[in-house]
């Protein structure tokens, strides 16, 4: 139950009963680098691709995941862009 106090009333709002999902203590979250970490969440088990173990922010390493070849994708574009400008010029 919680009270609001208000300059004028006081109101009571109750909080409904059995519409919040279930709360795991011991969720357990495993990433692809291997390191597990137990926490709290309404998910008994999650993976993620990268924690703060492997993640190049942390660790200082510069890490490329590259999906689709969507770097060798980006590079050939800049590469004609790059061109395109060398030709008007």
């Amino acid at each position: 139950m919680i009270y609001i106090k208000d300059y004028v009333t006081i109101k009571i709002i109750i909080m409904k009963k059995e519409i919040h999902p279930k709360y795991y203590k011991n969720a357990i979250i495993r990433c692809n680098c291997g390191n597990t970490i137990k926490t709290g969440s309404t998910r008994p088990e999650m993976v993620v691709e990268i924690c703060g173990a492997c993640h190049p922010f942390y660790t200082g390493k510069e890490k490329i995941i590259d999906t689709a070849g969507r770097i060798e994708k980006f590079k050939q574009r800049l590469s004609k862009q790059k061109s395109a400008k060398d030709k008007k010029k």
